[in-house]
């Protein structure tokens, strides 16, 4: 399943999601401000419901600029895990993004690559 979309910038946000072993992963591209969030949890959420995974992994390495609405659309996503007794990670956030989720303080959702330091960190 694939959702794109163009915004006035120019820049493309894209949502790819893959299912296997009772997890869904969305490969998140592009830039999220209030707008593409909007679109992404639209793309999202059904599948959530549909399949109740065990766990959502959010792949933001493509993701290049990330605002307080990305947050939003995370903590979402982590309360609708929850309630499917599920759990939800970010993987290899690229290094802006990972920058926002540590000063937001969801450092324990982050699993992969810290290209930053150039080590690999799980939590």
């Amino acid at each position: 399943m694939l959702c794109d979309s163009i915004r006035k910038g120019g820049i493309v946000t894209g949502v790819e999601l893959i299912r296997k072993n009772g997890c869904i992963t969305a490969h998140i591209s592009g830039e999220i401000d209030h707008h593409e969030a909007a679109g992404i949890r639209m793309e999202i959420d059904p599948e959530l419901e549909r399949l109740m995974p065990t766990m959502l992994i959010l792949d933001m390495s493509e993701v290049s600029f990330m605002e307080s609405s990305g947050i939003g659309l995370i903590l979402g996503r982590q309360r609708i895990m929850e309630s499917l007794g599920g759990g939800i990670t970010v993987k290899n956030p690229s290094p802006s993004v990972r920058r926002i989720l540590m000063i937001a303080g969801l450092s324990r959702l982050i699993i992969g690559t810290d290209k930053t330091e150039g080590k690999n960190e799980v939590r």
